[in-house]
């Protein structure tokens, strides 16, 4: 595949070794303004808005993944493989089941269960388990400890359905006692295919979350206090790409 590719137009040049991957256009783009030095627009086909610029020197990209495991396994693949991209962080919220867990911690997933069957089309003969690049996890840690964050490390679910079967209710308002006993911590809808799609494409990739609800109490962040809260999580993403380039 040459590119530009059917999703992003854009050259190799245009991205940095790091790409911070929120699922919201508009929350990349807020980071962009908010957070880098002299950012570019360098792909906006389908709206999916991804910039580059620079964040204490060093050069960093920052780009949407739409929602679910199939979009960001679109995005990260063409990252990878088409544009030279060595490392990809997903930035984004997960709904608590961990009882220890509070509105507003950080949330850094060493693994990634799943109820998708991404994992199929690589054919493999037994359950693949999907985890982070340890050099990513180790610096997002440090991160976590030198800016002041609540954080976690630790398992997370993510799931293909946000509404399940009873009507109007989210499906991460079901059930979650069968992975909560295993000491899963949050449930969110991309990382394990993001860290799947690093392992059969040798990248690196790491999810960080931002706990905006929990599904144990019912309690949860309102749109304005999520815009506030996240800005934490996006220093923590962007000190470890400063990081990865040490």
């Amino acid at each position: 595949m040459n590119y530009p590719t059917p999703h992003i137009k854009a050259t190799p040049s245009d991205f940095g070794q790091t790409v911070l991957m929120p699922g919201d256009p508009l929350r990349s783009k807020f980071i962009a303004e908010n957070f880098l030095e002299n950012p570019v627009l360098v792909n906006n086909v389908r709206g999916v808005q991804g910039y580059t610029g620079t964040y204490k020197g060093v050069r960093v990209s920052v780009m949407a993944s739409g929602m679910g495991i199939p979009s960001i396994g679109i995005y990260s693949y063409e990252l990878f493989n088409i544009f030279g991209v060595r490392n990809i962080m997903r930035i984004g919220s997960a709904g608590a089941i961990h009882p220890e867990l509070h509105l507003r911690d950080i949330v850094v997933a060493q693994g990634a269960c799943t109820d998708s069957n991404f994992a199929h089309h690589y054919h493999l003969d037994g359950t693949f388990a999907p985890i982070a690049s340890y050099e990513m996890l180790r610096k997002a840690v440090s991160s976590c400890e030198e800016v002041g964050a609540n954080y976690r490390v630790g398992n997370i679910l993510s799931s293909d359905n946000f509404y399940g079967d009873e009507e109007g209710l989210p499906e991460v308002m079901g059930d979650v006692s069968s992975w909560k006993k295993m000491g899963v911590l949050a449930i969110e809808m991309e990382a394990a295919g993001l860290y799947m799609t690093a392992a059969r494409w040798s990248g690196n990739a790491l999810c960080i979350c931002t706990i905006s609800d929990h599904l144990l109490t019912g309690e949860c962040l309102s749109a304005d206090e999520r815009q506030t809260s996240f800005r934490q999580m996006m220093e923590v993403a962007l000190e470890t790409a400063v990081k990865l380039e040490k």
